[in-house]
């Protein structure tokens, strides 16, 4: 159990600092928190790190959310207090533990849980954003959004459910949109009242909702929401006399029927639904018109087919909806490499992320035999060299060789830079660009860095300016489109870019450092070793 000698969980951040505003639903006002240790003020500071800066509500199970800055690193916090500590903030603490040893794009990261006995308080990564029960207040979300939300819960999910563990508790207030439109699921449980099928149904519940502003859960309510109580209150699913709940179609217009049909299966007891990460696989594979296509943040793992003509979804073809009782059989079949690639503490996993194997298309006509998929191999890297469109000296890029020749112990180093992890608050990244020769089938790139705690992105293009200032400013402008899906291996270390479309071809890449880990006199990173797998 952590003590309160000071922060107990490494820091883990991962694509930018995303987290809740206030986790889950408001708190029933007849059920306020007891404290027995004095309400907290603002100014006082915990573990000698955290300080409370402003109450910004209380959550679902009572406890008080505050806005707080890390003192040492200087960045904005989520803190969430819980009074008493002790046996009664067993479980809250199990689940912040259990939450820090997944790192993935579309989870809430967390950075410490300590117990004071009298109190206990988890600390998290913070956002400028919302709910997306509060998003919905404006009116139900346009199809592309809600599909865009859908596979980022479900993506989540699938690298907690690699894990063995559970979330637990999906729903409207747990799934969290910041202002520039990342999606990140927080507040996990690990109070063993829920399992994977129902994390997985609770996506479709997800869908429904983004796509009706209505809850079809009636039979599981959302945790500490009561009916009729103010903002706590979600509407019910439109029901007809026997119960049964009506389509996001029959509720309103424009819903595409593959989308229905997949939402309501996910909602459907009798049709047993796909895995997660199969059922996020299938989510990315749907169309998005090009004007939606800014929705989300790029670092994302969304990954819509650029032709926006609608095709044929593999269980529509098969007949209806109910012939989706084979639906993760059906969905594997019709994905072509799309993988979801996850990390967490324990389980050695690098040859299978080193190496994946794509899934066989169902593109091929019937009767034909399906092609054996492409062995991956790594790939030569014929130039690489350091973007910095941020600075005229040119110091700053010199070793970019170091990052490909084979040797972890020798890399490329950033400064230092003080004050800020953001290169200091003088620039919005620093890249290393590498040119494979000729376009090339990808599969993965991996990079080794020299300490935990970096936040970065791989971008692709298709230009290649000279060298200089203006180059790279010229450069950087052009390469907005981010691909593969990124995660950390559990040492931290070891970045990983997995989830290529298995169609795409790439010849120019950027693995773009957004924030820089702690060191010794401010905040600095290596790069040590980059290597590329495709065909």
């Amino acid at each position: 159990m952590p003590s309160s000698s000071g922060p107990s969980i490494d820091t883990i951040t991962e694509g930018g600092r995303v987290t809740q505003v206030g986790e889950g639903q408001e708190a029933d006002e007849s059920a306020p928190p007891v404290m027995t240790f004095g309400a907290p003020t603002a100014g006082e500071i915990l573990a000698e790190r955290y300080e409370l800066v402003e109450h910004i509500n209380n959550d679902s199970a009572g406890r008080l959310v505050w806005r707080g800055v890390d003192v040492i690193l200087r960045r904005p916090v989520a803190v969430v207090l819980r009074y008493p500590g002790g046996d009664s903030a067993t479980e809250m603490l199990q689940a912040a533990v259990a939450a820090s040893r997944v790192i993935h794009p579309n989870l809430v990261g967390v950075y410490d849980a300590i117990d004071e006995a009298e109190r206990a308080y988890v600390v998290r990564e913070w956002v400028d954003g919302q709910s997306l029960r509060d998003l919905a207040t404006e009116g139900p979300l346009d199809p592309a959004r809600a599909t865009a939300i859908g596979n980022a819960a479900a993506s989540a999910l699938a690298a907690v459910h690699a894990t063995g563990m559970v979330h637990g508790n999906v729903h409207p207030g747990t799934v969290m949109i910041s202002d520039e439109g990342r999606v990140v699921l927080a507040d996990a449980r690990t109070d063993g009242a829920d399992s994977q099928e129902n994390d997985i149904r609770a996506v479709g519940g997800i869908l429904y909702f983004a796509l009706t502003g209505h809850w079809p859960h009636a039979e599981a309510p959302l945790r500490g929401a009561t009916a009729g109580h103010g903002r706590a209150a979600i509407p019910d699913a439109v029901r007809d006399a026997a119960g049964a709940i009506a389509a996001p179609r029959q509720v309103r217009a424009g819903v595409p029927a593959y989308l229905d049909d997949l939402t309501m299966d996910l909602l459907d007891a009798e049709i047993a639904p796909p895995s997660s990460d199969v059922l996020a696989a299938e989510l990315a594979r749907l169309d998005v018109p090009a004007e939606d296509e800014h929705y989300l943040d790029n670092s994302g793992p969304l990954r819509f087919a650029a032709d926006t003509e609608e095709e044929p979804s593999p269980l529509a073809a098969a007949g209806g909806r109910k012939v989706a009782v084979g639906i993760a059989s059906l969905l594997v079949v019709a994905l072509v490499g799309l993988l979801i690639g996850i990390s967490a503490l324990g389980g050695d996993d690098k040859e299978q992320q080193a190496n994946p194997v794509a899934t066989p298309t169902s593109g091929a006509p019937t009767g034909d035999a399906t092609p054996a998929a492409a062995t991956a191999h790594k790939l030569t890297v014929k130039s690489v060299r350091i973007i910095d469109p941020y600075s005229k000296d040119r110091s700053e890029v010199d070793g970019a060789d170091k990052v490909i020749d084979g040797d972890d112990d020798k890399g490329w180093e950033t400064e230092t830079y003080r004050g800020w992890p953001n290169f200091g608050n003088l620039k919005k990244g620093m890249g290393v660009w590498i040119d494979l020769g000729q376009p090339r089938n990808v599969k993965s790139v991996q990079a080794v860095l020299s300490a935990t705690g970096a936040s970065a992105q791989l971008l692709a293009g298709t230009t290649n300016p000279p060298s200089s200032f203006s180059g790279d400013k010229q450069l950087v402008g052009s390469y907005k489109t981010a691909i593969g899906q990124p995660f950390e291996d559990h040492d931290g270390t070891t970045m990983t870019f997995n989830g290529f479309d298995a169609d795409t071809k790439y010849r120019y890449l950027l693995f773009w450092i957004t924030e820089l880990p702690p060191a010794e006199g401010g905040f600095k990173l290596g790069v040590q070793e980059i290597t590329v797998q495709g065909s």
